[in-house]
Parts: structure tokens; sequence; C-alpha cells
């Protein structure tokens, strides 16, 4: 089985709006197949597996992070083709949390009579499917808010300066954050402020997540790079004309909670939030944080920097929102924190 969630990690960032799924079939002790869910989320991890075991699937047993579906989409139901394969045993990590499958591919395969078994390693498959899940079960993507900042929480000087608070190795470690979630997302106070690109270098992947940008009103919006094929996310009552056709427009009606809502509607599962300081307070003042990431850097830079999270209107301390520490590590010369909402 980690094995098998090994595999799925391969896809986190790339099969949105599907669930980044690994199979494994074992025959006598021997891999004879294995799988993960493909670009754009098909095909799905088991029929992978099980065309690489071939005739061997027969009498084998197929481990796999997430119950197979049982429901016709795009592609055929994954429990349909355990069962044609013949396998024997399926050891499941978790259960779907999606309607259209929860309990339905496990009572399939046990109809024909195949043993099922299932809680094999579920809180590191639940830890890997949290954006599928959250997505299903609230409709709206997984969060995460990560900040590079001084050692006295500052993004930038006074003048704006902020290239580069963290160092070398911590840079790319945000770009393999970026490369394992589906869309980095920022305010328009940055787009304007520094033009980003928003991509994954460095690394030799061949996919980019999505580029999001959040604007009250698009203005500013005209020469940046995100322009070429990004995402601007935007009331119903801003002024499109800014936008170049190669950009995609986005409109919402209401809040950022519903803002978020319609990407997830778009099947936006996964989102990596880089800021600024005005989209972290309003991501935050509504609860729509799911981890905070922080890179803390050895420089101060002062009480006339940069904050990086804009007033939101927090006066009770006991009111504040907690989180729990879930990662903690040195990463070259700055430290990496990770934190949960409680």
């Amino acid at each position: 089985m980690r094995h098998a969630l090994a595999l799925g990690r391969r896809g986190q960032g790339r099969v949105w709006p599907n669930p980044a799924v690994g199979c494994v079939i074992v025959k006598d002790g021997v891999i004879v197949g294995r799988g993960w869910t493909q670009d754009g989320g098909r095909p799905h991890a088991e029929p992978i597996a099980l065309a690489q075991a071939g005739r061997l699937a027969r009498g084998a047993t197929a481990y796999v992070t997430l119950e197979p579906c049982a429901h016709h989409g795009k592609t055929p139901p994954c429990a349909n083709a355990l069962i044609e394969a013949g396998v024997s045993r399926v050891v499941c990590a978790i259960e779907d949390e999606d309607n259209r499958v929860s309990g339905r591919g496990f009572q399939a395969l046990r109809d024909a009579g195949i043993t099922v078994d299932i809680g094999v390693l579920s809180s590191e498959a639940a830890e890997d499917h949290r954006g599928f899940f959250k997505a299903a079960r609230e409709g709206l993507p997984f969060v995460t808010l990560k900040m590079a900042t001084s050692f006295d929480g500052k993004i930038a000087t006074s003048t704006g300066d902020s290239q580069w608070i963290t160092g070398a190795h911590a840079r790319r470690a945000v770009h393999m954050m970026r490369a394992r979630h589906d869309a980095v997302m920022v305010g328009a106070g940055t787009v304007r402020a520094d033009n980003p690109l928003l991509n994954v270098r460095g690394l030799g992947v061949s996919h980019q997540p999505v580029r999001v940008v959040i604007s009250e009103t698009l203005q500013g919006m005209a020469r940046s790079d995100v322009q070429n094929g990004g995402w601007f996310v935007h009331p119903k009552t801003a002024d499109v004309s800014a936008l170049s056709p190669n950009a995609r427009s986005v409109p919402y009606q209401g809040s950022l909670t519903d803002a978020l809502r319609v990407l997830a509607g778009q099947g936006l599962t996964r989102i990596f939030c880089e800021g600024g300081g005005g989209l972290a307070a309003s991501l935050l003042s509504e609860n729509l944080v799911d981890d905070l990431v922080c890179m803390t850097a050895g420089v101060v830079i002062g009480g006339d920097g940069l904050d990086a999270v804009a007033p939101f209107g927090q006066r009770v301390l006991a009111d504040a929102p907690r989180w729990t520490l879930v990662e903690c590590r040195s990463i070259g010369g700055d430290v990496l924190y990770r934190w949960r909402r409680a």
C-alpha cells in the first residue's frame, strides 16, 4: 500500500478534478502491475495496473489507495474492471467520499465474490486525497496559504523590495509544492507589484498548475504575464475589457467563499495561495485556509516593512483562529513551518 500511495502522489496537481490514485497488483508475492491516475484524470490507476498485469491479474490481490469507482463517467467503472480481470482480493486504503461512489464500489466487488479489506494506511490516504474529499464534501478546494517572511513577519521592505527574503533551497521547495497543487493563486495587488510568473521552474516537470488571480476590478492587469493562459477570478460586475483573449474570465457573485466555490466547480481541488497580505487576510477571515506554510528567513526588516497578513479586524485573542504544527524543518538557511487548521 505504501508503494501504491507513492505512485498515486505522482498525479498530484495533474489529474484534477479526479483524485490522484495509485494501484499495485500482486500475484504470489510478486508485483505484476502498477498504475496511477494519468494527466487530466484519465485513464484511472486500476485499468493501467490491470493492463500491465494481463492474465496474471486473475487470482491476484489489488492494492488501491481509494475505493474503486462504481459509476459510469468519462471512463467505465474501475470496480467492473477489477471484477472482469478476475482479481480475488482488493485491499483499499479508504472509502471514497464522492456520493456517486461511496460504498458502492466495495459492494460491487463483494457481490462479485471478491474479498475486500478496507483501512490499510487510511490516514496517509486521507492526507493524499484531502483536496478531492473537501471538494466532494463541501464544494470548496483545499487551500494552502504559503508565506515567505523575515524573522519579524514581513514580506517586503517599506519600498516593496522582496526578492529574495528566503534562499535558493527554500524557493526550490516552493516550486515543488506548486507542482503538487492544481493551481497557484495570488491577489491582484501581487500581480501589479511583482508581475509574477506563478509557474514551476527548475524541476523539469512537464505540466504547469493553473495560474489564478483574484481581482475585484481587473484594473492594472493588462500587461501582466499571467494574461497568457491565466484564470482571472472577479465579481460579475468587473470590466473584463482589460483581459486578453488568452486569459480566462471566471466571474463570481458574492464573497471570496463564493469565488472558491466557483473554482471548485471548475474542477480545482488543491490551491496553493502565495499572497499577498490582503488576500491572505481575506482567506483567513473567511476561514478558507486549511494549511499554513511559512518559510522564515534569518533577516529582520523592521516595523516599516510590509506585513505578511493585512489587518482583518481581529480584536480578541481568544477568537483568533488556532493552528496545529504538523511539520518543522530547516531548508538551507531558512526554516519551514507547516500548520494545520485546528
